[in-house]
């Protein structure tokens, strides 16, 4: 039972991080099951096996949040499912790592753009007027699903990011309609590995722990994101996937020090709070200045 406990602690933390900023549980989840020696492509199944019940009841606690766009999330739910489904067969027989650092490259500018936006308040890509359409939103969808399927996880990371660069919601409904679409997604990648082999050798005690943690903490990670300030919050998805992408780019150029890798996240984690504290402030200000100019505009 402790190997349960372990992954339900694992399980618990990741959904609590993909639950109130839209990215995390695949990634570490997949991360931790690679840790511990698990083939990528059985990694990728389990993980998809976990997300089926967590992204039910997340993608159902951010509904009745009322942090889902429902238009939103058909457009890049079903395409999502469509890049889910072929990247899971794919992985069954090919590995696509060399592809990891060519998308972590326009990750990392999509996270810069995200924290400029919302960290000091300067947009450098204009939300496009037709943001909102399938023209936008179906490439982000097919996109996100295939990176999920061929990575063990990548729909947070892609989608995310991309919604809050082209629609104009603010971060709860992005992160709300990004868990509430992924169900989609687990259901159409699980589908495609049940056709392989990868589903054979599941290691379902730790899978079942995953399940476990992320269900519980699932309901309570979409209220907090329903209720925690917009710029801090997209201030932190944005730091969030700087420093995911970045730990990939730099890992595929060079082999730094584990006490150097350290001390580079924790310095990059102490900034962006910095940033995202300062943001809170800029937050405050605005909403109390606008408070006062109510009366005056009535």
């Amino acid at each position: 039972m402790w190997l349960v406990a372990v992954f339900a602690l694992a399980g618990g933390l990741a959904q609590l991080v993909d639950g109130t900023l839209g990215m995390g549980f695949g990634v570490t989840s997949a991360t931790v099951l690679l840790a511990v020696g698990v083939a990528p492509a059985t990694a990728s199944a389990a993980t998809h096996a976990a997300k089926l019940p967590t992204t039910f009841v997340s993608g159902i606690s951010h509904w009745r949040a009322g942090n889902v766009d429902k238009a939103v999330l058909v457009r890049v739910a079903l395409p999502g499912a469509v890049g889910g489904f072929v990247g899971a067969v794919i992985l069954t027989s090919i590995s696509l790592e060399a592809a990891k650092s060519s998308m972590a490259v326009l990750l990392l500018f999509f996270g810069f753009v995200i924290l400029a936006r919302f960290g000091f308040g300067l947009r450098i890509i204009p939300t496009p007027k037709s943001g909102h359409t399938a023209r936008w939103l179906s490439p982000i969808g097919l996109l996100g699903g295939f990176v999920d399927a061929t990575g063990g996880g990548g729909w947070g990371p892609v989608v995310t990011p991309s919604l809050m660069t082209v629609t104009s919601h603010e971060p709860r409904r992005v992160v709300g309609t990004t868990n509430a679409a992924e169900f989609v997604v687990a259901l159409s990648v699980s589908t495609g590995f049940v056709t392989g082999a990868a589903h054979q050798d599941i290691p379902w005690l730790p899978v079942l722990g995953l399940v476990l943690g992320g269900v519980v903490v699932a309901p309570v990670a979409a209220r907090l994101a329903g209720r925690l300030p917009h710029a801090p919050m997209g201030a932190m998805v944005g730091g969030l996937v700087i420093l995911v992408n970045a730990v990939t780019v730099v890992g595929a150029l060079t082999d730094l020090p584990g006490w150097l890798d350290l001390s580079l996240i924790v310095g990059w984690l102490a900034l962006v709070s910095r940033i995202a504290w300062s943001a809170w402030l800029r937050e405050r200000v605005d909403l109390a200045a606008a408070q006062e100019q109510e009366p005056v505009a009535a």
